[in-house]
């Protein structure tokens, strides 16, 4: 799932990234020092690194979507092509260019469905894009996994990366339960029970603890 490990770190970021820093990330560095050992070692790895947000929601739902159940660097070759074909990346845009050449840039045909039905999502306005900043994290998931192709890991990446809502734990990403594994458990399995008490000691900046388990994986961003 590519987009855990991207969007994020210290090289300039392309037009369509925010990089100034999340108004909670000194508070929640300064406490998940204090509280958890592996974070006080962890953290000053990354020096003045931090998450960097996507600030148009559209975009950053279709880049989860190329993201999903593939490769870094294959969600990176297809997400350069669909912004090539695409460079205004509006849901108009999109539904525009049609099935055929998105499939070209290297999609499923599963995936392309889902980027066409999110966009209609988005033209149609049957999503509320411009009330998210104000709904809690639940009422945002509930709305974008009724959008096929969007799973609750993207609708979290999505509270992440777009909305940067500071406490998000997506359990069912797989670097943040091999952060836990390697970092918390010298590399033994984890259960989401296990992830759920590590990060309990978070509290209210598990964002910014997945985070840091992320970097501890992928130290500089692709």
């Amino acid at each position: 799932m590519a987009l855990s490990k991207d969007l994020a770190g210290a090289v300039p970021a392309p037009p369509d990234v925010q990089p100034s820093v999340p108004p909670y990330w000194a508070e929640a560095k300064a406490e998940l020092m204090r509280r958890d050992r592996i974070m006080n070692k962890l953290i000053p790895q990354f020096g003045d690194m931090h998450l960097r947000g996507h600030p148009d929601p559209f975009t950053t739902l279709a880049r989860s979507i190329v993201g999903q159940q593939v490769t870094v660097k294959a969600a990176e070759v297809a997400w350069t092509k669909l912004r090539t074909l695409c460079p205004k990346m509006t849901p108009s845009q999109v539904i525009k260019v049609g099935a055929e050449e998105l499939a070209g840039c290297g999609l499923s045909k599963r995936k392309t469905e889902y980027i066409l039905d999110l966009a209609d999502h988005f033209k149609a306005k049957r999503v509320h894009a411009d009330q998210w900043s104000q709904m809690d994290d639940e009422a945002v998931i509930a709305e974008l996994v009724q959008i096929r192709g969007i799973t609750r890991w993207t609708a979290e990446m999505f509270l992440i990366f777009n909305l940067l809502r500071p406490n998000v734990l997506p359990l069912d990403d797989p670097g943040l339960i091999q952060g836990i594994s390697q970092n918390y458990f010298s590399g033994e399995p984890v259960s989401r029970s296990d992830a759920r008490e590590v990060a309990a000691n978070w509290e209210p900046w598990r964002t910014v603890a997945t985070w840091y388990l992320w970097r501890s994986l992928d130290p500089v961003p692709v």
